[in-house]
């Protein structure tokens, strides 16, 4: 039987950001709100012991991650990489949705999000460009932690982007998941002497509702 290690992904997305007044924030660095005692108790509960804690080098990533641990939860070893920062707006940011013309709905153009896959925002990114610097990051740290389980407090278009490698998706069709504030998405990485893939656990999870712990 071949040798199998699992490296598991513990994608959770920031507590939301209500500073904003509903305008694109981007790569911004804003604070969020982590008053949702009920959110954070039940992260502590689902979330693994002992883990790889990994944040962006956002304010609103290092916050969650505080107010995880505040719940109970125990992560000794925090590392930052400003690569899983959120995709740059760019020009966009600081916009209302409605001066930017976004309806936040799937319209005629088929998007969930603010461009198409491929569009870069002025002096910004396209999601593709996140993707681009999302991935080396988690292909080292897997390496680097194979065995463990990787809590990873990043954001919406982060998360995504590792979806999208996870399962080889085209970029658009992977703007398409929801990656709600708080929620969970757990990728799992399967090494064996035949090769390397990935396991979708479950994605967009709230911690609100009971689940297995730990499972």
């Amino acid at each position: 039987m071949a040798d199998i290690v699992e490296t598991r992904w513990w994608w959770v997305r920031h507590a939301p950001v209500t500073v904003n007044q509903g305008r694109i924030y981007g790569q911004q660095d804003l604070p969020c709100d982590t008053d949702d005692t009920e959110a954070f108790t039940g992260l502590a509960k689902m979330l693994p012991e002992d883990s790889v804690l990994v944040t962006s080098a956002l304010r609103r990533a290092h916050q969650t991650a505080d107010a995880i641990a505040a719940a109970g939860l125990t992560m000794p070893e925090r590392i930052e990489f400003g690569s899983l920062n959120e995709q740059s707006f760019g020009d966009w940011q600081g916009l209302t949705h409605e001066e930017f013309g976004f309806s936040g709905t799937l319209g005629s153009s088929g998007r969930y999000w603010l461009a198409p896959a491929y569009e870069r925002a002025p002096n910004g990114e396209s999601f593709t460009d996140l993707i681009a610097r999302v991935v080396p990051t988690i292909l080292e740290v897997t390496e680097q932690h194979a065995g463990r389980d990787i809590v990873a407090v990043t954001h919406g278009g982060t998360i995504r982007a590792a979806l999208c490698y996870a399962l080889n998706l085209d970029p658009e069709s992977a703007l398409r998941f929801s990656t709600e504030n708080l929620s969970v998405t757990r990728l799992d990485c399967v090494d064996t002497d035949e090769g390397r893939h990935w396991r979708i656990g479950f994605s967009n999870r709230n911690p609100r509702e009971k689940h297995p712990e730990r499972a």
